[in-house]
């Protein structure tokens, strides 16, 4: 792609979601998402490719379509009470629209079914984008206004993510897929514990794009989108093959690694809010994912690709690719566990 096409296109990716943060009106708001959706097309349908073609139409119809929604929600909301302000979104058929809306912007299960296969379609830098700085303007929105949707509607959300998150990425081989089930079922980590402490969810959410950003660089590295393609990686490039395992581990919330302080502190929440049997539900969801990173991990450290050669160390091509971005998310990844008081004491 031509360098200042590519230059505004994501400038325009950074203005919407910079209008949507900025809002405190339905309509600037409506307009951060559009600048959002509009930019991030092109970039999507970039390699002309009919399956590229495919994911790019289903994303932008779904985007439409919550678009749609936001702004039928917002003007509701106007009509019964005279207010567009985001703050003011009292009425609860408007309130339930736009979280259903906002829901189905960022994927959350039960409106989750155009992720996987939109992620599926995409080049690894752009599947990236999508699955990590797509989802802050609607982040930005849902946190403005889950003090004033219904609980029950919130913990339904989160729980259907985790679950169908989990149970999603088990028959999966494509790479790509599986991250997107694991989008799912962060996503709902980070709405069940919304409406106690929101703090909590920006931990979360921070913490999920960096390992995210780790394991889609990872992958970019190595041009690996299947599961079949990693058992080669070792022979390869071990050092990589190692981290990325342990990247993967973290997105599953294993201990000591980073990505185990959001979940750890997200069932400790919900025990305070005396919720055990939600808490007991998340957790096992937890392990559905786990076993799907597991197959990842085992593919990709312990078992070899066949060959018929006798040499060591397989022929290997020299990367041009920056390395820096994927070392920093990678060390963030894994190393952030011990830093938890002092996250604890400024989140409270």
């Amino acid at each position: 792609m031509n360098p200042y096409v590519l230059s505004i296109l994501l400038s325009s990716l950074g203005l919407g979601t910079t209008l949507t943060f900025a809002s405190s009106h339905w309509l600037l708001a409506w307009m951060g998402l559009e600048v959002n959706t509009l930019a991030i097309t092109p970039l999507m349908a970039q390699q002309h490719h009919p399956r590229a073609v495919e994911a790019t139409t289903k994303y932008f119809l779904t985007q439409a379509t919550a678009a749609a929604m936001i702004l039928f929600a917002a003007t509701t909301n106007a009509w019964m009470t005279g207010e567009w302000a985001i703050n003011d979104l009292s009425h609860p058929i408007a309130s339930t629209m736009a979280m259903t809306a906002l829901a189905l912007k960022i994927g959350l299960a039960p409106v989750h079914f155009w992720l996987p296969e939109v992620l599926q379609g995409l080049d690894l830098l752009t599947g990236l984008i999508l699955s990590t700085w797509q989802k802050l303007a609607p982040f930005a929105l849902i946190m403005q206004v889950s003090q004033m949707i219904d609980p029950v509607v919130l913990t339904t959300l989160g729980l259907l993510s985790t679950l169908i998150g989990g149970w999603g990425g088990l028959n999966q081989t494509q790479v790509r897929k599986i991250l997107a089930y694991s989008s799912i079922a962060h996503m709902g980590w980070m709405i069940i514990v919304l409406q106690y402490t929101p703090q909590l969810t920006l931990l979360a959410l921070t913490t999920y794009i960096f390992m995210t950003s780790a394991a889609f660089l990872s992958m970019k590295m190595t041009t690996t989108t299947k599961i079949s393609t990693l058992t080669t990686m070792w022979s390869k490039t071990p050092i990589l093959a190692s981290t990325t395992a342990l990247t993967l581990l973290s997105l599953g919330g294993l201990p000591p690694l980073t990505g185990f302080m959001p979940k750890w502190l997200i069932l400790q929440e919900m025990a305070k809010q005396e919720l055990p049997l939600t808490a007991t539900i998340m957790a096992l969801a937890a392990l559905l994912s786990l076993y799907f990173y597991l197959r990842l991990c085992y593919a990709m450290t312990l078992t070899i690709s066949p060959n018929m050669t006798n040499a060591t160390t397989p022929w290997r091509v020299q990367t041009t690719q920056s390395t820096l971005t994927l070392a920093l998310s990678t060390v963030i990844a894994l190393g952030l566990l011990p830093i938890t008081p002092a996250i604890l004491t400024l989140t409270s």
